[in-house]
């Protein structure tokens, strides 16, 4: 059966639609109630958060099998993660950054393995499924508990293992994101490395041209770290929510773009697109930059930079969603559906 482009692009946006709003407006009832996602919002806007995130998994779930059958299936979904609402319900500040990013270090990690071994492998215990129901149960404690449960430390929390070691007196939110990074990012990424190193042995292809796919994400986490470093206004704890849209935008184009590498059968490498959509990060650092000579103030303000950077980020995914709806179409009307599917 024939289909436009327009009509496939139209199919992904029906598909993600239900599943974006409940997560923009989660984000938006975290924005409202907690700007810097370091006070706590009213109890019942820990509830809304996990039962909008118990609808998006509802959503996923049943909509994801047919997704997959129909090569359909599209980033839009996967770019806007639960970290801001998870940082406004545990008041995290600007740490909300430090769970986006290793949520995105696991994901990045999946679909680079995928890319090369096309098999997603996923654990007994993932993300997708049970790391969704922790999170949403842990939205549904604190509105019994509140927001402050998280941002005490870790002995008030949990008065029973107060006798531990160097956790008794750390913020309870931070040894989550320590106890996360230790048994979740780290063994994920290992196993994601050493997968693509058998296959790439086998193949007898080249280990660092597959690494190459992995700069993009390297240099655009490094390029908003330097930018915070040198920012005058702390962009990170200032303006959470713009800095992680943004670079969420980002991240969400970077996957795309491999993820239609993939499915066009694209040789393996670093792609000019990828770096393309980091061309916005030289700009604000040297803004950032230039404060350090002029008394601290940049030339321009830092809100309207990040809201460029958004703005920037947003157009650059939605040129990745447009890639994604025509040129699989393109490929099957040129050269027939099973080259489509090589």
């Amino acid at each position: 059966m024939y289909c436009s482009p327009f009509g496939a692009a139209l199919l992904i946006f029906s598909r993600c639609g239900c599943r974006f709003m409940f997560l923009l407006l989660s984000a938006l009832l975290g924005y409202i109630y907690s700007l810097q996602l370091d006070t706590a919002p009213p109890r019942w806007v820990n509830f809304a958060h996990g039962l909008l995130l118990f609808l998006y998994q509802t959503f996923d779930a049943v909509d994801g099998k047919q997704a997959r059958r129909t090569n359909s299936s599209s980033p839009l979904g996967e770019l806007f993660d639960h970290a801001l609402a998870f940082g406004s319900t545990a008041m995290c500040g600007r740490s909300t950054f430090w769970f986006w990013l290793i949520s995105a270090i696991t994901f990045y990690g999946a679909t680079w393995e995928h890319f090369f071994t096309n098999t997603l492998i996923l654990p007994v215990v993932n993300g997708p499924t049970e790391g969704l129901m922790l999170i949403y149960v842990a939205h549904f404690f604190t509105a019994f508990v509140g927001s402050e449960w998280w941002a005490q430390q870790f002995g008030k929390s949990f008065p029973f293992l107060n006798w531990l070691p160097f956790v008794e007196g750390i913020t309870t939110y931070k040894v989550v994101l320590f106890l996360m990074i230790a048994f979740g990012v780290i063994p994920t990424v290992t196993f994601n490395v050493c997968n693509v190193h058998k296959v790439v042995k086998a193949r007898n292809g080249s280990m660092p041209l597959a690494l190459a796919m992995l700069y993009p994400f390297v240099v655009l986490v490094g390029g908003v770290l330097i930018w915070d470093y040198l920012s005058p206004s702390d962009i990170i704890r200032s303006y959470p929510h713009l800095v992680i849209i943004g670079t969420g935008l980002t991240f969400g184009y970077l996957v795309g773009r491999m993820i239609l590498s993939h499915l066009c059968d694209e040789p393996k490498g670093l792609k000019t697109g990828m770096c393309m959509s980091l061309l916005y990060l030289p700009f604000a650092i040297a803004n950032a930059l230039a404060s350090r000579l002029n008394d601290g103030a940049p030339l321009v303000d830092e809100r309207f930079v990040l809201l460029g950077y958004c703005a920037f980020s947003g157009l650059g995914e939605i040129l990745s969603i447009q890639q994604i709806a025509i040129e699989p179409v393109d490929i099957y009307l040129e050269y027939g559906y099973s080259h489509a599917r090589k």
